[in-house]
Formats: C-alpha cells, sequence, structure tokens
C-alpha cells in the first residue's frame, strides 16, 4: 500500500456517465438491504434469545461470503458479468417476494426468517465481486481509491437513510412493507444493467469453472500482498462488528429507544461513515497505510467503549460518528489497494477471497460477540471488543501492510514456448524445467530471486515448485514446476504475467551465465 498519496477529489469518479448510473443504482439497492437488515432484527428484537436471534440475522447475511464468495469470483472471472449479474438479481427477485408474502401472512417464524436472510446474503456475495471487478474498467486507475471511497459512501448513505425508512416503515406499515420495497429495488438494478448489456464483456479465452476455482485459490495463497491486507482486515473487523450486531441491544435495553430511535443510531453511524469518504482523500496524503490503520482502529476501539458506557442517547449519537468514519476510512483503504493490485485476470476471484474475509468475519464477530453479550451482558462484551481491537492496533509492529506502490501491475505477455506440430499436448500435466548457471558470489542473490519467481509461478498457475543444485556440479541449478494442463500453462504466457512477474523472472535470468535454457515435459502414458 502506498505511504502516501494526494488529495484527488472523491467525486472525480461520477464524472463518468457510466460508473455514476451503476453508482446510483448500488445505492438503491444498498438502502434496500439496510431496511432488510432493520426489519429482520426488528422482528426478533422483542422475542425469547433476542440477543442471539438478533445477531444471527447479521450473521446469516454474512455467512454466505464464507461459503460462496471465492465461487462468485470465478464465476465473474469466466462469464460475461453483466448477464451474471441479471441473472443473480431475477433470483433475488423471486426470493424477496416470497419473503415479502409469507411475512405479510403472519407466517415467518424466527428460523424461517434466517433462511431467507441468508439465501438474499447468497445473492449480494453473488453479485458484490461481478460489480466492484467491473470499477477498475470504468475509471482511470489514478481514481480507483476515489470509486472505492464512493463504494463505501453508497453503502453509508445507505446506512444513514435506509435504517431511518426501515423504521419508520416497520412502525407504520410493518416488516412486510420494508421487505417489499427491498424486492423493489432489485427490480430497478435489473432494469439499469438490462441498459448496459455490453459493460460484462466476455473474457477471450474463458476458463473452466474448476480449473478456474483452484487458479484463484493458488493465487491467494502465493501473494504475500493479498494475505497481509486481508490479515489485516480480518484484525479489524472481528472487533468492529461487535457495535453493528449489538447496536439494537444498546438502543433498547442501554437507551431505552423504539424502532425509530434504533433507525436514528443507525443514520448517525451512516452519516459519520460519510465523513470519513469524505477526509479519506486527506487523511491518505498525510499517512502512511500503516499508521491510517493505527489511528483509525484506536479510535474505533475508544468509540466501542464509550457507546456500551453511554446511557445517554445525544452521547452515544456523538460517538457513534467517529466510529463509523474510521470504519470507513480504514475499509475504503483496504478495498482500493486490493484492486490497485490485483490483476485483471483474477481480479474478482481476489476481491471474492476479500469478501469471504469482509463478511465471514463479522459473521464469526457476531456471533462471538452475540454470545458473549448473553453470558457476561452488554457493557463486558463491548469493553473486550474494545481492548481486541486496541490489541488487533499493536500487532501493526509485527504485521504491516506491504508497499505496492512500486510494483508494475501492467499484464505483459511470456514469450509462448513452441512445441511440434505433432506432439500431444493433451489434457495432462506439463513440467517446466530451467537450467541456471551461477558464479558462486552470486549464489545468495540468486536464492533470493528464486524465492520471489517461486512465488510468481505459483499465484500465475503452477501446482508445485522446487529448485535443485546440482550435486557434483554446486553452479547448476535447475528450477522445476507442474502445471495442470498445457493449456493453463499457455494461459501463464498470455494473460496472468503482470510487469513485476517479469521483473522477477528477469532479476533472476540475469544472475545466470550462460542464459538460462527451459524446456517443457509432457505428461507421458506409461501404463500397459
Amino acid at each position: 500500500m502506498t505511504g502516501s498519496g494526494s488529495a484527488s477529489s472523491t467525486w472525480a469518479p461520477l464524472r463518468i456517465g457510466l460508473f455514476r448510473t451503476l453508482w446510483i443504482a448500488a445505492l438503491v439497492s444498498n438502502l434496500g438491504e439496510w431496511m432488510q437488515t432493520v426489519g429482520a432484527q426488528w422482528l426478533l428484537v422483542h422475542g425469547p434469545d433476542a440477543a442471539v436471534l438478533v445477531s444471527l440475522v447479521q450473521t446469516a447475511d454474512a455467512l454466505p461470503a464464507v461459503l460462496f464468495a471465492l465461487v462468485a469470483g470465478v464465476l465473474a472471472d469466466i462469464f460475461d458479468r453483466v448477464k451474471l449479474l441479471l441473472a443473480v438479481l431475477a433470483g433475488l427477485t423471486v426470493t424477496g417476494g416470497a419473503l415479502t408474502a409469507l411475512t405479510a401472512a403472519h407466517r415467518m417464524p424466527p428460523a424461517l426468517l434466517l433462511m431467507f436472510t441468508f439465501v438474499l446474503g447468497a445473492g449480494g456475495i453473488l453479485i458484490e465481486p461481478a460489480y466492484q471487478s467491473l470499477v477498475p474498467d470504468m475509471v482511470p486507475r489514478p481514481q480507483v481509491p476515489a470509486a472505492s471511497a464512493l463504494g463505501s459512501i453508497s453503502i453509508n448513505i445507505a446506512r444513514a437513510v435506509g435504517p431511518a425508512i426501515g423504521g419508520l416503515l416497520v412502525a407504520r406499515a410493518g416488516a412486510a412493507a420494508v421487505f417489499g420495497l427491498n424486492t423493489a429495488t432489485f427490480v430497478l438494478y435489473t432494469v439499469v444493467l438490462a441498459c448496459h448489456p455490453r459493460l460484462g464483456g466476455t473474457p477471450r479465452s474463458p476458463e473452466r469453472f474448476l480449473p478456474g476455482l483452484r487458479a484463484g485459490g493458488r493465487y491467494a495463497r502465493h501473494a504475500p500482498v493479498v494475505q497481509r491486507i486481508l490479515l489485516r482486515a480480518a484484525l479489524f473487523l472481528v472487533p468492529a462488528s461487535a457495535l453493528w450486531a449489538l447496536l439494537p441491544l444498546i438502543a433498547t435495553r442501554r437507551l431505552g429507544l423504539g424502532s425509530g430511535g434504533y433507525g436514528v443510531l443507525l443514520g448517525a453511524l451512516g452519516v459519520g461513515a460519510i465523513g470519513g469518504a469524505f477526509i479519506l482523500p486527506l487523511v491518505r496524503a498525510r499517512l502512511s497505510a500503516n499508521a491510517l490503520a493505527a489511528v483509525a482502529s484506536l479510535a474505533y476501539a475508544a468509540a466501542l467503549a464509550a457507546s456500551a458506557l453511554s446511557r445517554n442517547v445525544a452521547l452515544t449519537i456523538i460517538v457513534l460518528l467517529p466510529a463509523a468514519a474510521a470504519w470507513t476510512i480504514f475499509l475504503s483503504n483496504v478495498n482500493a489497494a486490493l484492486q490497485l493490485f490485483l490483476p485483471r485476470w483474477v481480479r474478482a476471484r481476489g476481491l471474492s477471497v476479500y469478501q469471504m474475509v469482509l463478511f465471514g468475519a463479522q459473521a464469526a464477530g457476531a456471533a462471538i460477540w452475540g454470545v458473549a453479550a448473553g453470558a457476561a451482558g452488554l457493557v463486558p462484551a463491548f469493553l473486550i471488543s474494545a481492548v481486541a481491537m486496541a490489541a488487533g492496533a499493536a500487532t501493526l509492529w509485527l504485521w504491516p501492510f506491504q508497499q505496492i506502490a512500486d510494483m508494475d501491475r501492467s499484464l505483459v505477455r511470456w514469450p509462448e514456448p513452441r512445441l511440434p506440430s505433432s506432439a500431444d499436448r493433451g489434457s495432462g500435466p506439463v513440467l517446466v524445467r530451467t537450467t541456471y548457471r551461477i558464479a558462486a558470489a552470486k549464489e545468495r542473490q540468486f536464492l533470493q530471486a528464486m524465492a520471489r519467481l517461486r512465488q510468481s509461478r505459483l499465484r500465475t498457475g503452477a501446482i508445485d515448485w522446487a529448485l535443485y543444485q546440482d550435486a557434483q556440479d554446486p553452479r547448476l541449478f535447475i528450477e522445476l514446476f507442474g502445471v495442470p494442463s498445457w493449456e493453463e500453462h499457455l494461459r501463464q504466457h498470455r494473460e496472468r504475467q503482470t510487469g513485476t512477474d517479469r521483473q522477477y523472472r528477469e532479476a533472476a535470468a540475469a544472475l545466470s551465465d550462460p542464459p538460462p535454457l527451459t524446456s517443457h515435459y509432457l505428461a507421458a502414458d506409461a501404463r500397459e
């Protein structure tokens, strides 16, 4: 992540008509989602076991991210993204209609409500990677952080307005009206996307599902920058989720508020989050990524403790404002860093892994803090979460964000290997062998270069990698890596190499004298 950046306008991407149209559609959909959450939680807040059931609404909404996010990323990378979004929105419209009808008929027990919440959450996670992966194709690269901030603004305008609308509708017309309005937002989103059918763009050489799924998993496992970003996100999100999961109980038990008052508290969070999006460019220009993460985490920890101890509505609202700003600043910066780092071929899959962590950490945290509040009480649960947040900030000394500003993320072609036309390329595995001759004085530098090259090979398609040194000629090194198929190896050459990967490859090759020699081996059938 960059140490600092320019304070470009948060609103600059909205000057691009296509981005603006889809941003508005996403805003309307986010409004419906927050109204849905208020309606679902309020149906449960006065029943038995409310502390657990209310927190399980967030768990049921977030759990699909853990189960289906990577699947969603693969689908978004291998299919036309607009067509995928339209299919998912059609399913959400049917689901929302059924939820509305059953709620209006008073046939909505807690278990069924949680099931519908889970299904709607699954649809949402199928939408998110496809939508986010379109953003870098709609706006110039320097505006990606601003577009990410606008994504947070969209969510948090919805968080500010949606709960208030939802609380008002619940009080005046019941939860069924809220669910029906959410369903209508799916229809509107569908109409907007149908007007831009060419935006999605099917890849020129689409991958098959299972190989694509495995390739996405390998990339996440072997990209240290991605791993560090995901770790930092998890350490922030698990304790932070206490506020979102248990705010209905703060409203009812600590402050004595009804549904309208709860909506006001959520609205305060939304306003604070929008404020955080406004100041994000200025903060990013003045603080390093690690300093920004530390400040946001400590501010949120203080807000967790203060919101639990407060019994005054006005004071609680004041405390929620910086908490929400810290939430937006932290997560917008993380999201923008991922979008800037991930190459196009795996962007949706990488973002889907982030969604797994984003929603999975919130789901786990909501369950943890719900159980803690039920067993020990609201105030102890919030104080423990505040301590956990501060402890997570302290780990920045051990696991800081890594720099990506100097990395070349542009896609480059690696010259393709040529095989005789008679060679049987089949569908079996491929072994790639490269020999290097390294002077004794350069051996340590070579091994360091090969450690970086190993990560590059594995994240772009290799399923195994090894480096050997000749026992009789210690100046001779042999690199071996396996690829599942010839088709997958060609993808390594044609569409998976970034400028940084090329630098790693050339740095290792430059140390060899003579230049390295590469050969390819196809699977042979030795069966009788």
